[in-house]
């Protein structure tokens, strides 16, 4: 399947709508916790299994997109866009089938790996292309459509929510909610499919830098550069520092303040957690267009630094604020959604556009990772001194402390980001021939 190339007068603002069709569809991710309680209820799973199939889709996630990177640089975004959109809605249909027969195998291989394979898939599929349409404004670009995979759980949960209520919460109910959410995810995300194009030539701004402007590295080069590695240790720390937060929103801000005068009650405690996610959404469009302004260096200076100071409020007065503990939670979470969403911009800059899908893929497996640090930090010392006969903001004391060090260690990462060293370019001759390759002129 040939990259399609943008006929004359294309506008570039049809790209960013196709990017946002495929995450929209594939931020349902988030929403799996509407299913947790039917599957416990109708097949008599524990919590832990239940919660198996949006782990093993995480993990996929960050394993597809490391290694299909190449792949969906070589073929292109409509090629990248047709397989997140066959393996997400197969995954449902495998998952209807399993919750029809009680077979609950069939819903971990559907959701967790085949799902999990469309989800990697398709968050990479409209990097590189529109880093390419938006040379100027690659932070702004990229952000609207990541802005698209922290919000799906906004449309996700209440019409999963409605689905079950309508078919009900049995077996067959379920598998009938799986089976709508594959067909309708398979139309919705067939528009980004359709629409999506690549720019005829290097240049698709007048005025704007050209698509091989600056440094360009390969993907497999760019992994043995210090400068990779030193991001890796940034997006991981701030995607642990966020989803600490956010996997356990919940129950934190009820132990916080169980004790006070003004105790949170569940429905409270839900719209904290509706909160966090606009937040999520919000950051990932506002503070990565600012990094467009102000630099990826500062953008990331503002995360990590401003983010440490956020967590040592919540640890000193969070308890005695309830205000400022659902503020400096926002705050976390929105940088936790910009991390995302500046990441791709500033490996354009560092690293070129050459293979930066390529490269973006690979470093996902920073999210893998902190998906599963993150969790594990907040749960198990909380675990411990629940144990201990804690209770409260004691929970969480040392977890804060904790997430402080980790973003304070992101910090002195993004310090030593330098510009790559030429040693690791592309030769021109070989860049030119690529792009010749993979942008045709149509006739």
């Amino acid at each position: 399947m040939s990259p399609p190339v943008a006929p004359a007068g294309w506008s570039r603002w049809l790209v960013p709508p196709a990017a946002l069709s495929v995450h929209l569809a594939i931020g349902q991710a988030y929403a799996w916790s509407v299913f947790k309680p039917p599957l416990e209820s109708a097949l008599g799973l524990s919590g832990t299994q239940s919660a198996l199939p949006f782990q093993l889709a995480i993990v996929m996630l960050g394993l597809s997109a490391a290694f299909g990177g190449t792949l969906v640089e070589r073929n292109g975004p409509r090629w990248a866009m047709t397989v997140a959109l066959v393996c997400f809605s197969c995954g449902f249909l495998i998952s209807a089938l399993g919750a029809a027969t009680a077979q609950y195998w069939l819903i971990v291989l559907g959701y967790g790996f085949v799902g999990g394979i469309g989800l990697g898939i398709g968050y990479i599929s409209p990097v590189s292309t529109l880093i390419t349409w938006f040379p100027d404004r690659p932070g702004m670009a990229t952000g609207i459509a990541i802005m698209g995979f922290g919000g799906g759980a906004l449309i996700a949960s209440p019409w999963s929510t409605q689905m079950l209520a309508s078919f009900g919460t049995d077996s067959s109910g379920i598998a009938l909610a799986f089976l709508v959410h594959g067909l309708g995810y398979a139309v919705f995300m067939s528009l980004g499919v359709l629409l999506v194009r690549v720019p005829r030539g290097a240049r698709p701004v007048p005025g704007a830098p050209g698509v091989l402007a600056g440094p360009q590295v390969s993907a497999a080069a760019a992994v043995r550069t210090p400068q990779f590695w030193c991001l890796w240790v940034v997006l991981c720390m701030n995607v642990t520092a966020g989803i600490g937060i956010l996997e356990k929103a919940a129950p934190m801000i009820t132990d916080f303040f169980a004790d006070t005068s003004a105790p949170v009650s569940v429905s409270a405690a839900a719209g904290f957690v509706a909160l966090l996610s606009a937040a999520n959404m919000a950051g990932r469009i506002g503070w990565s267009s600012t990094s467009d302004l102000i630099g990826r260096k500062n953008i990331y200076r503002l995360y990590l630094g401003v983010g440490a100071a956020m967590y040592a409020l919540i640890a000193l007065f969070g308890e005695a604020s309830k205000p400022l503990f659902v503020l400096c939670a926002l705050v976390i979470l929105s940088f936790y959604g910009g991390g995302f969403a500046t990441i791709p911009a500033y490996l354009k800059d560092l690293f070129g556009t050459y293979q930066v899908g390529a490269i973006h893929g690979r470093l996902l497996t920073a999210w893998s990772t902190a998906g599963v640090l993150g969790p594990l930090i907040v749960n198990w010392i909380a675990d411990r001194q629940e144990a201990a006969g804690r209770h409260g903001p004691a929970l969480y004391g040392l977890s804060l402390l904790i997430m402080i060090g980790l973003l304070v260690v992101g910090f002195v990462a993004g310090e030593l980001v330098r510009p790559v060293h030429p040693r690791h370019h592309v030769p021109a001759p070989k860049e030119a021939a690529d792009v010749a390759r993979q942008q045709p002129e149509s006739a």
